[in-house]
This record gives structure tokens, C-alpha cells and sequence, in this order.
């Protein structure tokens, strides 16, 4: 038989006995599918979101050929790169001074005939269904073609006239408003109608109004400068679209000269074709750009698709395995008509490329499926609209053959087995005995601990590819030792029930087919847990360095210095709009001398008043200081976190002021602020405050149950009516307070380090005055309360805000860690079930037993469900094991750093912790195997034919 008609039957038997078996076929096709289909799906969305430049040029200039603005330093000479990444004055000019710059006539500099559109925007404050809003309002003709590309027209009309506006989707929603609302700015008192809703493409979250030009700054200025209550606006710099004369664009030439004018320009042309760097003058002087990471990413590309491929292969290996088996009397029939072991080994292989075939082409067409129904909701978590859907043939056509080479290679085993079979062995259904190899398992022990050593090695070292390497070692070195662990499972069952005790003995006799099922699982999981397990410590770190400005579940209503008496109001307002769960806590602010709040322009203009920190252990933060670095190279990450947490050292990291309680955190108050804000349940602090005693927060303050206060009773030469009772020079006064000292935990409280009774600040002279309120609130503030809340404030002439704690910022892990968990749920659930139908082959000599001995139905189903079980629950727990390596020795390469700046810097932190995402790995390691489970005794078959042993 010659090669070409051996292949062709062999191809032939193959496609017959694919179509045969539909649903071992489908199993088949949908594991080579799955990776070509997430791995297209990745491509061609990674492709179509990452602007080219010709895109980004498009987000900035629309459809116009360049962007034309100042350089801001004047009519002189300027030097800048073609994409105009950076600029300077010529070598050896004078560095011209911003603030006394002259204008500079940018309209002169453009190419003569050219057209243009003018760009400006200012900050606003504008009415809204809700209240108030701060947004951004631009001038742009947003009509003009010019603009096309940069925003396009949604719904609705563009504007036509001064009085009408358009509006960004985002603003519309938050807003409540729709096409025909009208909204006023506040200050000037214009009112528009907005007229239709735009998108900017390359920032769908942006909120902002788009007026026509002189519609918005200059009626505004005109309004600042008859009323002195208006506040003048604050627009940014213009800038200019312009489009050259006759389509010839604007050329290099054009951007020199108008570079001699002080003009900067990034042409559209002259980016995309740059020209050589003998042409531009500062070429020679910019420095380098940005490295080039091609080879890390390369390198990393390679890794993920050697790793895809190892996944598919032990997927889809077994489940040729099953087809092989199930056609061992045809394969057998082959061998009684002349076949060779070759010809057998070509239709396994054959059938491997079949099925590789129909999969790589479905996973590509379901990829680019995925993607287009997915679009708008990749869009909208990215905030910026795809160019365009941009397929890369060249690369799609290697992920099609990857995945085709795939099938091949995972019915590689299965065809040397097959070929490895006798006739007879074959025709009578018998399988010779074998016994499990000794050596294995020692290799993957030996490569297990050398992948572990060479990991923790990679990460204290800081060697991200020895990292690497040793995770992929220690994986394969758990694989390799997966069929002992196996066989060990076996001989757990001896206590257990019938169904359980079998599928444990079955999974331990066949490990030839339950080990690759169990180790597509663990890589699936290993590589979840890694990335769940990185994500996750990073996240607590995260939250660590967060410096909160308020504590949990609080809101505060804050006066300005003049607005004290309009506070009921404001209260009334804030009670009215926000979900306040608690008791309002009133506080005061205190101070000395002259307000430093009115009186700050000026240096030593105003008094101060200061708790004065004692020195000596417990006291002074040993972080800072004389010897600070020297210790900070003796501490263990652990021993730095404890110092930096302690009262000596808690408040020293960060100089913010929470409500303007100034440097030395005191507010003024009562036991509802002991109680509602500090969140101290202690009655003994609570009687303290009542009998005219404070309550300090920080004990690093005290010494001996006192504290002292020390203040400067400075009065300004404007602040005349307190200057009449205190001439003279400014006197310093020294006082000891005997003080209620809380627990050490408390010492972190934001904006608070002291709770003074309002008799204590009478009884020594200080000013105070009622400053805001303390709300618990249910939930922070949404947009739509913050505007109800901005205008009731403006009713009550803008003298309160609101401050609310939002934690730390958003982040998008938790929506990773459940793709992740997804993903490797659908490859647990996979290899389950494609072992369970291996078993199913396997054990249909065991079944036909069962029935003939008079076993119910449901053993056949029970024993199908724990078989599923075993597979799913082992790959999860040896996953999670072999998973956690990377993810740790990573961390240690972060540890290493933060070790590094913590010693530079003993104030940084060098915190890094290793969180386990229990979460994640609760799903996986209870919902799955048991999900699994269900469905494979749900599915397994009723009826079992009974059929005559062969022998």
C-alpha cells in the first residue's frame, strides 16, 4: 500500500468514525475549540483595541490635518519631535519665562489657505435633575466635518446657536437629563438646551458639554466683570484644527515654520511619515524613547501557547484514548486484512487531525463570534471605542494550525498504544497487564523540589524568568507524580461506601487514563490559582498603603471659616439627601492667635497651636531620625509593619488634615463623636469627655496620663479686632492636660489625634467654632445625592461640602478573579467528563457484571458521579498546591523591592502581603468537583446492554 491511498483511507475511516461517535467527536472538537477560541477571541480583541497612531491622531485631531497651539513661552523659536513627544528652545537661547510671555499670533502660522476650528475648554458647574454638577464645558464647532472622528453625533441635532449645547451620554445619565433639557451654568446664569448626545470615542466615560464657540467663556467673563460675585472662569489653552489648503495636508516644512513663531504642530502627515533625523533639529538632543519589551513579550507569548498546548493535549488524549478503545475490534479487523501497526497508527493519528481540524476551525470562527457579540461590552469596560475589528489573517491562520498540530500530538499516545496491541487483543477486547513505572515518580519528586528551589531562587533574586522556569518545572514534577497519587487514592476506599470505594479503585487501576484527565485539571487550576493568588495579595496591599481620609461607614458635613452660621441648613440639607444610618456628631475646630485659615498668605501670619510629642521609647518613631536607615537594614518586613503601625510611628507617614482639623488633629466634640466617628465603645472615655477631661486617641502623646499643648497666640496686622485685645508681640503659652488615654488601636483614626470638650477649650482661652458634622452613613454617597447635596449647599451660599470615605480605589480584580475561576471550572468540568466517558469505555466489562449480579440503576449512576468526582476534586487540590509556587515567588520579587525602597526610605512601606483568594479557591474546590459530579450521574446512562463475554 503507498503512502497517499494508506493516508486517504486511513482519513476516510477516520471521518466515518468521528461522524459515529457524534458525541465523543463534539467532546473532542470543543477542547481544541476552546483555547483556539479564547486565544482568537484575545487576539483579534487586543488587536482591535489598541489604537494604531493613525487612530490616535484621529482621537485628537478628527478629521483635520494638524493640531496648531502655543508653545506658551512667548513669539520665539521652538524645536520640537515630529510627534511632538517632547520640545525646547534652540541650543543656547535664553530660557524664556512663562509668566511674562508675550501672545503669540498662532492663526499666522498656519499654511496659507488653510481652514480651521477652534478647541477650548473650562471647568463648570452646571444644573442638573439632581442638582448641581461639576463638568467640563468645550468650545468646539462640533458640527464642523473637521471634527468627525474625534466625536460623533448619537442622537439628536448638533448645536445651532449660543443657547444650545450637546452632551455626552455619560452626562445625560449621571445628570438624569435628556435631548430638549436645558441646564444653567452656575455663576454667569446661562441657560442651553441641549440639543443631542455625542460620543468621544476614545473616552466613552468622559462627562462634558460641547458648545459652540464664544457661547460659554466669553459671556462668562463679560458676566465676572460687571458682578463681582461671579467668579471669573478659568479656560484652558487653544488650540486649533486645521485643515491644509487644497487636501495637501500640513508638511514639515509648515511645522518648522511655524516652530520659528512659537507655534507647536503635530501634523497628521508628518507623524504617520516621519522624516529623517537630520531634519529635525532636537532629534539629535531628545534622548531615547521608550525600551522596547518585544522580547519579554515575546518570550511570555510563547510560554502561554506552549503551556495552551500541553492543556489541550492533556485534555484531548484521553478522549482519543476512548475512541481508540471503543475501536479496537475495527482497529483489530484492520490488522486480520494486512494492516501493519503503521496503518493502525494512522487512523488514531488521522482521526487526531480530523477533529484538530474541525476544532481549530470552530475555535477560530467562535473567537471572532465572541468577539463581535461581545464588542460593546469590551468597549464600555475600556472606555474607548475599536478603530475598527482588526483581523490579522497571518495570525489567525497560526492559531488554526496550532491548534490543528494539537489534535495531532494529543492522538499521538493514543495511536502508539493502539499500534502496540495485538489482533487478538484487540478482536477479544483483553488488555494486558503493566505495571506503573518506579522511576517517574522519583524524577517528578526530584523536579518537583528542584522547580520549588529554582522558583524561590528567581524571586529573591529577582529573576522573573527563573521564576518562570521554576514554576513550569515544579508542575511538570507534580504531573510526573500524579499516577502514584493516584494509586495512593485507591487504597482510601476501603471504608467507604460501594459507589465511592469503586470509582476510587477504578481511578487507581486506570491511572493510564485518569492521570492526564487529573493533570489538565491542575494545570487549568494552577494557573487560575496563581494569577487569583498574586491578584489577590496585591490587592491587600493595596488596601494597606490606602490612607483613608475619614473612618468606615462615616460622611462629615465640613463649614468653610465664614460659614459656621449657616450649618442647621446645611445639616438639614445632608440629612435629607444622603443614607444616614446613624446619629449626627456635631465637632468644632479650634486655634489660636489668628485664624491660619483666613490669615495664610502670609508667613508667620497666624498662631499655631501643637501637641508637643514627647521623646524616648515609645514615643519618637525610630523610622526617622539619626539612625532610622541603619535599623531600617536590620528589619524584617513583619518587624517594619508593627513599627510603622505603632502610635509612635502611625500618624508621621502622612501630613493630611481630614476636615481642616489642622496640624495638631484636634477637634472639639462630645461622646457622639467618641462614639459615631472614633467608634469607641468605652465608657470610661465617655465620662472623662463628660467631666471636662479629653480624650486622646494617639497614647504616643502622653507621658504619665498628660499631654502637653503648646501655643503661639500670633495675630496678624489685618486681623484688627482681635489685634486690639492682644498687641504686641506674640506670646507662647505651655499647657499640662491631664488626659483619658484610649487604646492603642485608635491611634491610626483619620484627622482625629484629640477630642477636646468645648469646657476645656474655654477654660484655656482657645478659639473655637462650629465646623460640621459626623454622619454613619449605609453607603457612600452616589452621584446623584453628591449633586442634590451641591445644591442645597449653593442655596446656603456654597459655605458647607461633604467629605465621604470611598476606600480604596476601584479596581477590576474581582471581575479577573471570576473569569479566572470560569475558566477553569469549564476545564475541570471538561476533563471530568471526558474521564468519566473513558471509564465508561473502560469499564463496560465491570458494568455488564454489575447488572448481571442485580445492581439498581443508581450504583451505575452513583458510581459514574464519584468517578467524575475523584478527577475533578484531585486536579483542584494538586492545582491549588502546584499554583500557589509562582504566585509566592513572585510576591517575594515584590518583597525584595519594597525591602529595597523601605531601606533607601525607612518611611516607605515594605508590607507585602501573600493572600490566599479562598474565595476562588472555594468555588473550585467544592462547587466544581460537586457540579461535576451531579452532571455525570445526572447524564449516565439507564439501560445497559447485556452482552456475552468473550472467551
Amino acid at each position: 500500500m503507498s503512502f497517499l491511498p494508506g493516508w486517504r483511507a486511513a482519513f476516510r475511516i477516520a471521518r466515518r468514525d468521528a461522524l459515529r461517535s457524534k458525541g465523543r467527536s463534539s467532546l473532542v472538537v470543543a477542547m481544541i475549540a476552546l483555547p483556539v477560541l479564547g486565544v482568537t477571541a484575545a487576539d483579534v480583541t487586543y488587536r482591535s483595541s489598541t489604537p494604531t497612531a493613525a487612530e490616535e491622531l484621529t482621537a485628537t485631531m478628527g478629521s483635520a490635518d494638524a493640531v496648531f497651539s502655543s508653545a506658551g513661552i512667548g513669539p520665539v523659536q521652538v524645536e520640537q519631535l515630529p510627534d511632538l513627544r517632547t520640545y525646547d528652545v534652540p541650543p543656547g537661547a535664553p530660557q524664556p519665562d512663562s509668566n511674562t510671555a508675550k501672545p503669540v499670533d498662532v492663526p499666522g502660522a498656519f499654511p496659507k489657505g488653510s481652514r480651521y476650528v477652534t478647541e477650548q475648554s473650562v471647568p463648570a458647574t452646571v444644573t442638573t435633575r439632581h442638582g448641581i454638577a461639576n463638568i467640563e464645558i468645550v468650545e468646539l464647532r462640533t458640527s464642523d466635518p473637521a471634527v468627525r472622528g474625534k466625536l460623533d453625533l448619537v442622537d439628536g441635532t448638533y448645536p445651532d446657536g449660543k443657547d444650545e449645547v450637546v452632551a455626552t451620554e455619560r452626562f445625560l445619565e449621571a445628570a438624569a437629563l435628556g435631548i430638549g433639557s436645558r441646564t444653567t451654568l452656575r455663576g454667569p446664569g446661562q441657560t442651553y438646551t441641549i440639543t443631542g448626545s455625542v460620543e468621544v470615542h476614545s473616552s466613552l466615560g468622559r462627562s462634558a458639554l460641547y458648545a459652540e464657540p464664544g457661547a460659554v467663556v466669553a459671556p462668562w467673563k463679560a458676566a465676572a466683570a460687571r458682578d463681582d460675585k461671579v467668579v471669573p472662569p478659568n479656560p484652558s489653552d487653544t488650540k486649533w484644527l486645521v485643515q491644509g489648503a487644497g487636501g495637501a495636508g500640513v508638511t514639515w516644512s509648515d511645522v518648522l515654520a511655524a516652530n520659528k513663531k512659537g507655534v507647536l504642530a503635530l501634523s497628521r502627515q508628518v507623524a504617520l511619515d516621519p522624516p529623517p533625523d537630520s531634519q529635525v533639529p532636537l532629534a539629535a538632543r531628545a534622548g531615547p524613547g521608550f525600551p522596547d519589551n518585544s522580547a519579554e513579550l515575546s518570550a511570555a507569548v510563547v510560554t502561554v501557547v506552549a503551556m495552551a498546548v500541553l492543556e489541550v493535549v492533556l485534555l484531548a488524549g484521553p478522549a482519543f484514548a476512548v475512541g481508540a478503545r471503543r475501536s479496537r475490534r475495527q482497529l483489530g479487523l484492520l490488522g486480520t486484512c494486512g494492516g501493519d501497526r503503521s496503518q493502525v497508527r494512522a487512523v488514531v493519528l488521522a482521526g487526531g487531525a480530523v477533529l484538530g481540524g474541525f476544532g481549530a476551525v470552530a475555535g477560530v470562527a467562535g473567537g471572532l463570534g465572541l468577539t463581535v457579540l461581545f464588542r460593546p461590552m469590551i468597549e464600555g469596560w475600556t472606555e474607548s471605542r475599536f478603530g475598527a475589528l482588526e483581523i490579522r489573517f497571518q495570525e489567525l491562520l497560526a492559531i488554526a494550525l496550532i491548534g490543528f498540530v494539537t489534535g495531532i500530538l494529543a492522538a499521538l499516545a493514543p495511536a502508539i498504544v493502539a499500534g502496540r496491541q495485538s489482533v487478538l487483543e484487540s478482536l477479544t477486547g483483553r488488555r494486558g497487564t503493566r505495571r506503573s513505572s518506579r522511576v517517574l515518580p522519583v524524577v517528578g519528586c526530584v523536579a518537583l523540589a528542584g522547580g520549588i528551589a529554582v522558583a524561590v531562587v528567581g524571586g529573591t533574586g529577582g529573576d522573573t524568568t527563573l521564576v518562570a522556569g521554576g514554576s513550569i518545572v515544579a508542575e511538570l514534577g507534580v504531573l510526573a507524580c500524579i499516577p502514584v497519587i493516584v494509586g495512593f487514592l485507591g487504597r482510601l476506599g476501603s471504608r467507604l461506601p460501594l459507589s465511592p470505594r469503586m470509582a476510587l479503585r477504578d481511578a487507581a487501576r486506570n491511572r493510564g487514563r485518569t492521570a492526564p484527565a487529573v493533570a489538565a485539571v491542575m494545570a487549568a487550576v494552577a494557573g487560575t490559582v496563581a494569577i487569583a493568588t498574586y491578584t489577590t495579595s496585591v490587592t491587600a496591599e493595596h488596601a494597606y498603603d490606602h490612607v483613608p481620609m475619614l473612618t468606615p461607614g462615616t460622611a462629615a458635613l465640613v463649614s468653610s471659616e465664614s460659614g459656621a452660621g449657616q450649618l442647621p441648613l446645611a445639616r438639614a440639607a445632608v440629612e435629607q439627601n444622603l443614607a444616614v444610618s446613624g446619629g449626627r456628631a456635631d465637632f468644632g475646630r479650634v486655634w489660636v492667635g489668628s485664624d491660619c485659615a483666613v490669615y495664610y498668605e502670609e508667613e508667620d501670619g497666624c498662631g499655631t497651636l501643637e501637641l508637643v510629642k514627647p521623646t524616648g521609647k515609645g514615643h519618637s518613631c525610630p523610622l526617622q531620625g539619626p539612625g532610622a536607615r541603619k535599623l531600617a537594614q536590620e528589619l524584617s518586613a513583619d518587624a517594619h509593619k508593627k513599627l510603622m503601625s505603632s502610635p509612635a510611628c502611625v500618624d508621621e507617614y502622612t501630613q493630611a488634615y481630614s476636615f481642616n482639623s489642622g496640624p495638631a488633629k484636634i477637634v472639639v466634640g462630645d461622646t457622639a463623636v467618641l462614639t459615631s466617628y472614633a467608634k469607641i465603645d468605652d465608657p470610661g472615655a465617655a465620662r472623662a469627655l463628660a467631666n471636662g477631661t479629653p480624650v486622646l486617641l494617639n497614647p504616643a502623646y502622653a507621658k504619665d496620663g498628660r499631654v502637653t499643648l503648646k501655643a503661639v497666640h500670633t495675630y496678624n496686622r489685618q486681623d484688627k479686632e482681635n489685634r486690639k485685645l492682644h498687641p504686641g508681640r506674640a506670646r507662647t503659652t505651655t499647657e499640662r492636660l491631664d488626659v483619658y488615654v484610649a487604646p492603642a488601636r485608635y491611634a491610626a483614626t483619620p484627622g482625629v489625634r484629640m477630642i477636646m470638650p468645648q469646657s476645656t477649650a474655654d477654660r484655656l482661652g482657645l478659639h473655637t467654632q462650629d465646623h460640621g458634622s459626623f454622619y454613619t452613613v449605609a453607603h457612600p454617597p452616589t452621584e446623584a445625592e453628591q449633586q442634590a447635596l451641591r445644591a442645597a449647599f449653593a442655596q446656603v451660599g456654597n459655605s458647607a461640602y461633604l467629605q465621604s470615605e470611598q476606600g480604596p480605589s476601584s479596581r477590576d480584580e474581582d471581575v479577573v478573579l471570576l473569569i479566572l475561576a470560569l475558566f477553569a471550572g469549564v476545564v475541570t468540568l471538561g476533563a471530568a467528563a471526558i474521564t468519566t466517558g473513558l471509564a465508561k469505555a473502560d469499564a463496560e466489562a465491570d458494568l455488564t457484571t454489575l447488572s448481571a449480579v442485580g445492581a439498581p440503576p443508581g450504583v451505575r449512576r452513583s458510581l459514574s458521579g464519584f468517578q467524575c468526582l475523584v478527577v475533578a476534586l484531585t486536579g483542584v487540590l494538586l492545582g491549588t498546591v502546584a499554583g500557589v509556587v509562582p504566585a509566592v515567588s513572585l510576591r517575594l520579587i515584590d518583597l525584595r523591592d519594597a525591602m529595597e525602597s523601605m531601606r533607601a526610605e525607612p518611611m516607605n512601606s515594605a508590607y507585602t502581603p501573600i493572600v490566599l483568594p479562598w474565595e476562588t479557591i472555594g468555588l473550585l474546590a467544592l462547587v466544581v468537583p460537586v457540579l461535576a459530579g451531579l452532571l455525570a450521574a445526572t447524564f449516565a446512562g439507564k439501560r445497559l446492554t447485556l452482552t456475552r463475554r468473550a472467551g
